[in-house]
């Protein structure tokens, strides 16, 4: 737990930096849409679907299969808590099943956040 603590101090700058959806809508599509979807048809694929992921408890949507450690996390997805994800899913959840080697840019990792956060929270989760 402290080793996540430490995680998330760090991620905290990630914030700082003003976020542009436009960007973010094509990192995700370039770098996580091959395994995650978003939107109204969204659905679990090779990841879970990330429709209203913010104060989604991870592990908990039911039509995707987690790895233990992913379930067991206790982790509440948001700003600070994905962008730590991000930067590096190996150490903020050893064992998950997500093979991505992390985005450290933090301005591209802000984009991301900012166009997951405009998924309205409506769609299907």
């Amino acid at each position: 737990m402290r080793r996540l603590a430490l995680i998330l101090l760090a991620a905290m700058p990630f914030a700082a930096h003003a976020a542009d959806l436009a960007k973010g809508q094509r990192l995700f599509a370039s770098r996580c849409g091959s395994c995650h979807s978003v939107g109204p048809a969204a659905r679990a694929g090779f990841g879970p679907q990330l429709n209203a992921v913010f104060g989604r408890r991870a592990g908990a949507t039911p039509d995707f299969r987690y790895s233990p450690a992913m379930a067991k996390s206790g982790i509440v997805w948001n700003e600070q808590t994905l962008a730590a994800f991000i930067d590096a899913p190996d150490d903020v959840v050893p064992g998950n099943k997500m093979r991505f080697w992390g985005m450290s840019n933090r301005q591209q990792v802000g984009d991301l956040l900012a166009y997951l956060r405009s998924i309205p929270a409506a769609a299907p989760r």
